[in-house]
């Protein structure tokens, strides 16, 4: 199946050609190249869209697994990032982008590579959005899955860049692509996908309310028999503390006190913190931004300090939040240490030496500190909202026994990939059933 936006499909994925993660990844390999032409779409709806425009189908190195990268050079082969130029401004031309590469998607999904043919098409996020509707422009009879990681960013353009969509006119209306006066990327996804996927179960529950709705809840309760809720995974190649290269002691279930105990002491030395036998250390590796929820631990440093906190910080963002986390371990030596920027070897540090790992997000769709956490027998305090509240524990017992219940946790890939597989599974069955009927009517 092609997956289209910020995931990877065990098979066949489509990227822009100018992601630079991407095509590190990639294998040095002659590329099959497939040529988009006007048979997918029609020409009188393709106004917007490049003729010239192709796909390449590489190989990841690590995996194997198969992508093909939009190319397209007028669009991508430029300065800055996919998003906005050197100085960070947004391209003006971003509806355009972004759309191929939901037109691309589509186009695979139709046949456009003779070589191969998918049986579903999933879509992920605002980027990807308008493949579905594309689908359903040129009724296709494909299936497809759309998925929200997160509900506030919508792709939202000006209703002029509709005629650079090279969609049916009809679209641009409220059971389509319009958005209060303009169009939506992830309205349209919403729309237009025959099933819809979220990152937890809690999250795909508030997101049809107006607090977390972000003005599309009302679709969404619409579509409440197609939403699924399913919790992203952790990589236990990466996060496991058994294998962890990254900690000086690594450690299972049989050896957890000893093994936090020495990661403990490597965090105090590194981040200059008075070792205060006793009392918790807490851990934050995160954005600092106002979602994130990290202005309340600053108000109220004081009595943090005070009731005998100590914090390791590791995380960037918003400017005014860095500032403030400098000033508190400036006030508070021994007690708060604060590292500005990303450390991988320190992230991976905190979750194994911290007792206690804060997530007091405002609102987070799945989140994956938490779960970093849990493996790490570091337990987190978190809001309850959205895929934080999986992680909650109302066991009073002592903590050595918590700790180890969060460590025995399965949040791997394996448990997510065995919903989704249910979910494919089921919408081919009934996209096949409603077809045996309509043939025999």
């Amino acid at each position: 199946m092609p997956q289209c936006g910020r995931g990877w499909s065990s098979e066949r994925a489509v990227a822009l050609d100018r992601d630079p993660i991407a095509v590190a990844a990639l294998r040095e390999i002659v590329p099959h190249r497939v040529v988009l032409g006007a048979a997918i779409v029609p020409e009188r709806h393709r106004a917007g869209l490049p003729a010239e425009a192709a796909l390449e189908f590489r190989r990841l190195a690590m995996s194997g697994v198969g992508v093909y990268l939009v190319d397209h050079p007028a669009f991508y082969d430029r300065p800055g990032s996919p998003y906005a130029d050197p100085d960070g401004r947004d391209w003006p031309d971003n509806h355009r982008h972004f759309a191929l590469l939901g037109w691309a998607a589509a186009a695979l999904a139709q046949g456009a590579d003779p070589e191969w043919r998918p049986d579903i098409l999933h879509a992920h996020d605002w980027h990807a959005g308008l493949a579905t509707a594309y689908l359903s422009a040129a009724g296709a009879a494909l299936p497809s899955v759309f998925t929200v990681h997160n509900l506030a960013y919508q792709g939202f353009f000006p209703a002029a860049a509709f005629a650079d969509l090279a969609l049916p006119p009809g679209f641009f209306s409220i059971d389509g692509v319009e958005f209060y006066g303009g169009l939506s990327f992830l309205k349209a996804g919403l729309f237009y996908a025959d099933q819809l996927t979220t990152v937890s179960p809690t999250y795909a529950r508030e997101i049809q309310t107006p607090a977390f709705g972000a003005g599309l809840d009302g679709l969404l309760r619409s579509r409440a028999d197609a939403l699924t809720g399913i919790l992203n995974g952790v990589d236990p190649a990466i996060w496991s503390p058994e294998n962890d290269t990254l900690l000086p002691h690594q450690y299972g279930l049989d050896d957890t006190e000893g093994g936090k105990a020495q990661a403990k002491k490597v965090l105090q030395r590194r981040l200059a913190l008075d070792d205060m036998p006793g009392l918790p250390l807490f851990g934050a590796v995160t954005r600092l931004s106002p979602q994130k929820g990290f202005d309340l631990l600053l108000a109220t440093f004081p009595e943090f300090i005070a009731s005998g906190g100590r914090l390791a910080l590791l995380g960037s963002g918003d400017a005014d939040l860095e500032t403030g986390f400098a000033a508190a371990a400036a006030a508070y030596p021994g007690r708060v240490g604060i590292v500005i920027g990303y450390d991988e070897a320190l992230s991976h540090l905190i979750m194994a030496g911290a007792d206690v790992i804060l997530v007091p997000s405002r609102f987070e769709p799945c989140g994956l500190t938490q779960l970093y956490a849990l493996r790490y027998g570091a337990l987190p305090l978190v809001r309850r909202t959205g895929g934080l509240a999986v992680a909650l524990y109302a066991d009073r017992a002592s903590w050595q026994r918590v700790m180890r219940e969060a460590m025995s946790q399965d949040f791997s890939w394996g448990a997510a990939a065995r919903q989704y597989q249910a979910l494919y599974t089921g919408l081919a069955t009934h996209r096949a059933a409603a077809a045996q009927q309509r043939r025999l009517a």
